[in-house]
């Protein structure tokens, strides 16, 4: 497989490779601090090794030892989103296949990026503290001085003293639990990841937690106050996992439990190996949004199990995942259902890439990121850009049938590995050899190479797409004394995911007058709505149409929950409209130092606000 250098990682993984990480980790709520010896067991990939060199990003590094004795380090200079490279004197060299054990004696610092600290009085419970990590994409260096690349993988066990009142959780098997020998107000909580992961997929979370199994292998983790609900939501996940294992092969992490964390964790869901993390906003009551576990269920193996090396083959981890996700919803609802979620993510990518910028190259299915921070090159692009380019492959080279058991083939040849797009594109020529007539016509610099949207946009059942389409053509149409035609009734035979794709069409049209939103609300009350993906989309739709009695609802809605997809469009909504864009301003301001560090830095980008010095509390 082919070699190549990983812009975001001051790492040498080319020279040595970390392939166990043993952590010794103290949570120290009062100072927002964790305490850490991280041992990493080290493989020299060359002759005469006299450096290694580890990512990290705002640690405090007190002494390293290599084999028992103490040796020399040095920070380098501090680089924008980066860090500092770790550069460690060996005290003699190795030579190629050499292991070396490496203790590094360190302190996170409050601004870790990879964390959020919450105080009891933004959990549910109001009573304890909450931690949160997430390490996704090059966050595991403010928590852990790695080679934070995926290019590598290592397997971890970890001993975590936390309060003794309090769960932690890890990315791993928990390997039991005993009091903290130095303070009895403590215990230590043991974790053991057998299978190699790359350093994004570690993750920790400590909290007020309480679990419900819901299936042989799964069990649901939340603060109480959500955890019943969470339990009825997720009871799908089994099914889900079995039609993974019938489509693509065995499940190999073992667990498969979900974590429905505090509102302001920024994604839907992290796919940790063992520990799916998700966000409360996937909570609609009626399962009607558990899509996102199918999506995080499919990462087991296209993502945790083959990897991309770097973050410019994203496509690799999130095309694949979103194929994945898509036909496991096909298997369990319908094949028009399958066609019927690309159809909406067509959507979204045509979405993502007008605000990016159609000449963008971020839009590129494999971007550079030379000096890009992978979070603000963060998009739906990998995700439906990838699934889409996917899905036109599947219809060139026979049909699903056949192009899941290329998909079979492939995760199984690539089990453990991390690889890049040509990797990727050897193994399809390989697969179908038989068809390289098909490939040969595949126009692929304009697929992956080109920005914007693709040169083909591949055939969609459009039959519960028709509905919508309908729908939202009836409101772009209606003149103001056709209003009167709309009643309740038009949503009867829709379903939730037909009532988002209605609100999607809507957002890619013209604005409608305020009399048309006024009357939306009036016949189909979407302010009432609990759904997220139909609430958001809804109050996007009313800011974009100038309706000013929308304001404080979009506000409160973009700050109660920090959910990226949601919590960026929303504010840049009402940052377009003069008439709520200075109340926008001054709403994230109050809320910047509660927010998720991330969310924080790119939501401050889109209103043009000068990122804070801390987001401490």
């Amino acid at each position: 497989m082919a070699e190549v250098v990983d812009p975001s990682s001051f790492a040498a993984f080319r020279s040595c490779r970390i392939k166990h990480l043993n952590l010794k980790l103290r949570v120290d709520f009062a100072i927002r601090v964790i305490g850490g010896r991280a041992a990493l067991t080290i493989e020299s990939q060359q002759d005469e090794l006299r450096e290694l060199v580890l990512d990290t990003k705002d640690l405090k590094i007190h002494k390293v030892v290599v084999n028992g004795q103490e040796t020399n380090f040095s920070l380098g200079e501090t680089h924008s989103f980066k860090g500092a490279p770790l550069k460690i004197t060996l005290p003699c060299e190795l030579m190629r296949g050499q292991d070396v054990i490496v203790e590094v004696s360190y302190d996170t610092t409050p601004q870790a990026s990879a964390l959020q600290w919450l105080p009891p009085e933004l959990t549910a419970g109001k009573k304890h503290p909450y931690l949160f990590s997430q390490c996704q994409a090059i966050h595991c260096r403010s928590i852990v001085p790695c080679q934070d690349t995926p290019s590598v993988k290592q397997t971890y066990y970890a001993q975590v003293s936390v309060p003794k009142e309090l769960v932690a959780l890890m990315s791993a098997v928990h390997d039991g639990e005993a009091p903290d020998p130095e303070d009895s107000s403590r215990k230590i909580c043991r974790f053991k990841q057998s299978v190699p992961i790359p350093s994004y997929l570690l993750a920790l979370v400590v909290g007020p937690l309480e679990s419900r199994k819901i299936g042989p292998r799964t069990t649901v983790w939340s603060e109480k106050e959500l955890v019943d609900e969470a339990a009825y939501e997720f009871g799908e996940t089994e099914s889900m996992l079995q039609t993974a294992e019938d489509l693509v092969g065995p499940y190999v992490w073992g667990q498969y439990d979900l974590l429905v964390l505090p509102p302001s964790f920024p994604y839907g869901g992290m796919e940790n190996p063992c520990l799916t993390f998700v966000t409360p906003t996937l909570l609609a009551g009626d399962r009607s949004l558990s899509n996102v576990i199918a999506h995080e269920i499919a990462h087991s193996w296209t993502g945790n199990l083959v990897t991309n090396k770097t973050w410019e083959h994203f496509w690799l981890n999130e095309g694949h995942t979103v194929y994945l996700e898509r036909r496991i919803g096909g298997r369990l609802f319908s094949e028009q259902f399958r066609h019927f979620q690309a159809v909406g993510g067509w959507k979204e990518l045509k979405d993502s890439v007008g605000t990016f910028g159609a000449q963008n190259p971020l839009t590129n299915l494999v971007p550079s990121l030379n000096e890009v921070d992978p979070d603000v090159a963060y998009s739906s692009i990998p995700y439906e850009k990838g699934f889409a380019f996917l899905f036109y492959l599947e219809q060139q080279l026979g049909g699903p049938d056949i192009f899941v058991g290329f998909l079979k083939a492939y995760l199984h040849a690539f089990a453990y590995k991390s690889i890049i797009t040509d990797d990727w594109k050897n193994f399809l020529y390989s697969y179908f050899k038989d068809k390289v007539d098909i490939l040969e016509k595949v126009n692929w610099k304009a697929w992956m190479d080109s920005p914007g949207m693709p040169p083909i946009k591949p055939e969609y059942d459009m039959t519960l797409a028709n509905a919508c389409i309908a729908l939202s053509q009836r409101w772009s149409k209606a003149a103001h004394c056709d209003l009167c035609s709309f009643n309740a009734e038009d949503l009867k035979k829709l379903s939730s995911h037909q009532r988002i794709e209605f609100l999607a069409l809507l957002l890619q049209e013209e604005p409608l007058p305020v009399s048309h939103v006024k009357r939306m609300q009036e016949v189909y009350n979407f302010n009432a709505v609990k759904n997220s993906e139909i609430r958001a989309r809804w109050l996007r739709l009313c800011i974009r149409c100038r309706w000013e009695e929308a304001i404080p609802l979009a506000l409160k809605m973009a700050t109660e929950q920090g959910r990226l997809k949601f919590t960026r469009p929303l504010f840049r909504e009402l940052y377009n409209f003069d008439k709520a864009r200075d109340e926008a301003v001054r709403t994230f301001l109050r809320h910047r130092p509660f927010m998720h560090p991330v969310s924080a830095m790119l939501v401050g980008k889109d209103l043009k606000v000068e990122p804070a010095h801390s987001t401490s509390f």
